[in-house]
């Protein structure tokens, strides 16, 4: 039986805070947004607590509940969603082919992608089952939680270097625990933590085990690569600072990205190397990864996705385009 292929003006992949705010934009100009939600619909938000820093909500709010509410919101305006992941995409044409979960195939004026990164983990016992109860992956969105506490930043490179310091803002004390007895940071980085009276180190030890009491985090356990021995570091708090990895593996090399893999957008504008396909959010953003900016970069992709659909038809289209 023939798959039916179904047209959209507008599709956005991704429903972190840049999806959704690119769903309430669009959906007000009336680009009826068909948005498909991903592998993390609400994107890492729904892993965190309380945020406190996202503007207009003076006692906080928390993760979930704020993504179900901008999910709300662009619901209200017209906007439909899709649960799945893209499977498939060919964007060397327009209007643009999208397989959504191996089956569903759809035709789409326009795409915004905002499908996010992925924080990199280690992968031991306790690690992902205890995110936002004491493990973090986000300094700057979870940092003021552990104010006068012991914490523990997993990693040995720049970021790790960077979140560490500025934890020291909170913390009594940060320990950077690396698996190697060097690290891979920068000279200056290095020396700006070392000289940090509130950052301890504990290298060349493996992590092996993160433990709670009750529903927080409590130590983490790691081996002596040295001598085999198992140790128990006590800790109100880890933050697990390994790098992040853009979720652009779908694309197969169809549109431009940097060499982390983030997709480059062309000067102030969310612009992609394609015409017709605009990126905002953690998928093309490596340094700030906020979701106040994440939501910043929707509203602009809407807006963006909606200037070009006013100014274009399909018949007049040319193929690609370069930055």
């Amino acid at each position: 039986m023939k798959m039916t292929t179904k047209h959209v003006r507008l599709m956005i992949l991704g429903t972190g805070p840049a999806g959704l705010t690119s769903a309430i934009y669009a959906a007000r100009a009336n680009l009826e947004p068909l948005v498909i939600e991903g592998n993390e619909p609400g994107g890492q938000l729904t892993l965190t607590t309380e945020v406190e820093n996202f503007p207009g909500f003076e006692d906080g709010i928390m993760g979930p509940e704020l993504m179900n509410n901008m999910r709300k919101q662009a619901e209200r305006f017209g906007a439909q969603f899709e649960i799945g992941w893209v499977t498939s995409i060919d964007v060397s044409k327009r209007p643009f082919h999208v397989t959504v979960n191996e089956e569903d195939e759809y035709e789409a004026d326009a795409l915004i992608i905002s499908t996010g990164a992925s924080a990199r983990l280690l992968g031991i016992a306790g690690e992902s089952e205890l995110i936002g109860k004491g493990v973090s992956t986000c300094a700057t969105c979870d940092g003021f939680f552990f104010r006068n506490k012991r914490i523990l930043v997993l990693g040995g490179g720049d970021s790790a270097m960077e979140e560490a310091t500025f934890l020291t803002k909170f913390a009594s004390e940060v320990t950077i625990v690396h698996r190697r007895a060097t690290l891979r940071a920068s000279k200056f980085m290095q020396e700006r933590a070392k000289e940090n009276s509130k950052i301890k180190w504990l290298l060349d030890v493996t992590p092996f085990e993160v433990h709670a009491q009750g529903n927080k985090v409590s130590a983490l356990e790691v081996i002596d690569n040295a001598t085999g021995e198992k140790q128990m570091i006590e800790t109100d708090g880890i933050f697990i600072s390994i790098g992040h990895v853009p979720n652009t593996e779908f694309l197969q090399g169809q549109l431009q990205t940097d060499k982390m893999g983030y997709i480059v957008t062309d000067g102030l504008t969310t612009a992609t190397s394609v015409k017709g396909i605009f990126a905002c959010g953690d998928v093309m953003d490596s340094r700030y990864r906020q979701a106040v900016t994440a939501a910043g970069s929707g509203c602009k992709a809407a807006l963006d996705a909606e200037k070009f659909l006013e100014e274009s038809s399909v018949h007049d289209w040319s193929a690609t385009a370069t930055l």
